[in-house]
């Protein structure tokens, strides 16, 4: 490392996520990571998490990764993290972020994988971003994609799903029976039910963190191969699930996940994704696509007006395919009556 690159820098990842035709999509920007050798590299290393510029960058690239968007903290000029958040945001996407609230803080080294090759350590601040999704500006290579593509084994509103039965279960039988010691192997088996709903456990919507990173553990993701040293076997493509992050970002969005599972059970967040107006399916829609579970229509409609979460607008909406259906929007003075107005769900059938 050379004298003038920082041990330790520090930045901001931002999970932004919109739901659209009933779909939950996070905004993603491919980003290429250099391949330099050890003698390149010692010459100034790359900077951490960033876009490669194409030729002129002076070094060949890795085929382009989907990443979350990332911006360095600048300590004499961002007066606070949420701010800095927002500019940087506005200047990668041209989109304005609304809602914001800080996730986590990851630093695991190597998360950056150009540290290996003497560049800094990388420590990231998280945040989740909700909101409405919006094109991105003019010549921004920016994609928004549907979280499920990332989780597969997270969506449940058709019935439990088949990369789950066919696939995954299989596979980490497999992993549960490569240990050679007995204890190992019921510790295995254990976390493997637990997480995964497998051999009579419960399925828990808000694992989705813990499930993650047992199928890294378990070798089961590419971001596990990838991270492995280049002396390791190559991997076998048909046991990478989901489709792989760059970074540790498929982490980050995990960890998303997990935190908005659990919140909108006693946040009124999910509002923050809805229009100003709606109509009641179109909120249960939102909620279901969120959890990953079918949920009673009735009972679902029942709690959110017994919550006084919603009030009637005296529209209608004639949009809705059918019989012209009553726009709601959401009651702010619940805020003053509750202290936790979240939304129920009551799930249509057990998982």
């Amino acid at each position: 490392m050379s004298p003038e690159t920082p041990q330790v820098v520090i930045g901001l990842n931002a999970v932004i996520l919109a739901v659209t035709d009933e779909e939950p999509r996070i905004l993603t920007l491919p980003r290429r990571l250099p391949v330099v050798d050890q003698q390149q590299d010692e010459g100034g290393a790359a900077p951490p998490e960033a876009v490669d510029k194409g030729p002129s960058a002076g070094a060949s690239s890795s085929r382009p990764v989907d990443a979350l968007p990332f911006g360095p903290l600048d300590a004499d000029r961002d007066r606070t993290l949420e701010l800095a958040l927002r500019g940087w945001v506005r200047e990668q996407t041209g989109l304005e972020v609304g809602y914001v609230e800080q996730l986590y803080t990851f630093g695991d080294r190597h998360r950056d994988p150009r540290q290996r090759l003497g560049g800094p350590r990388v420590v990231s601040i998280g945040y989740l971003t909700l909101g409405r999704q919006e094109t991105p500006a003019t010549g921004v290579n920016a994609v928004w994609r549907p979280w499920y593509e990332y989780f597969p084994w997270e969506d449940w509103r058709r019935g439990r799903p088949l990369i789950l039965a066919q696939r995954l279960a299989p596979a980490l039988a497999r992993w549960v029976e490569e240990s050679e010691h007995s204890s190992r192997r019921a510790e295995r088996r254990e976390r493997v039910d637990i997480a995964f709903g497998l051999g009579g456990a419960p399925w828990d919507a808000e694992r989705v963190l813990d499930r993650y990173e047992l199928l890294y553990e378990a070798q089961l993701v590419g971001e596990a191969w990838r991270d492995m040293p280049a002396a390791s076997p190559h991997p076998v493509e048909d046991r990478h699930f989901g489709r792989a992050m760059g970074f540790d970002h498929r982490r980050i969005v995990a960890t998303a996940i997990s935190r908005l599972r659990g919140k909108i059970k006693y946040r009124p967040v999910v509002f923050e994704l809805l229009p100003p107006t709606f109509t009641l399916l179109q909120l249960q829609r939102v909620v279901e696509a969120l959890a990953g579970t079918p949920l009673h229509k009735q009972n679902f409609r029942r709690l959110v007006e017994k919550g006084g979460l919603v009030e009637g607008t005296g529209e209608v909406s004639s949009g809705t395919g059918g019989r012209p259906a009553e726009l709601f929007c959401f009651r702010r003075d619940v805020l003053r009556e509750r202290p936790t107005p979240g939304v129920g769900l009551p799930a249509l059938r057990t998982p």
